[in-house]
């Protein structure tokens, strides 16, 4: 597997994490204080989240996970503050299986 494909997942990670916080915030404020609206932060957050489960498909796939791992991953994207430790429980697992870059591989010098 390659690097970008972890790559990918962690930040997504971390982004779809940080707008979910933003839309809980939201949330919050309009029903517990009856101020803003929802709207544009929720279609952000649902936009996102959709490119999210792409990216963790995508991994999940590629790192041969198994459904219920697969779905436990997907659905730290709707638990807030789920995705940041999941994230990196993640990162550990799949490191050993990243390829290393072309530039990382290098030949001894005189062979």
């Amino acid at each position: 597997m390659k690097q970008k494909v972890l790559t990918r997942y962690r930040v997504m990670a971390y982004v779809t994490a940080v707008w979910l916080l933003v839309f809980t915030g939201f949330i919050v404020a309009k029903y517990a204080f009856d101020t803003g609206d929802t709207m544009l932060v929720s279609q952000i957050h649902g936009v996102l989240f959709i490119v999210y489960v792409v990216f963790a498909f995508d991994l999940g796939s590629k790192a041969r996970w198994p459904f219920g791992k697969l779905l436990w991953v997907l659905l730290a994207g709707c638990i807030p503050f789920a995705a940041f430790f999941v994230e990196r429980q993640v990162a550990r697992e799949v490191e050993p299986l990243v390829e290393p870059e072309e530039d990382e591989v290098r030949t001894p010098a005189g062979a």
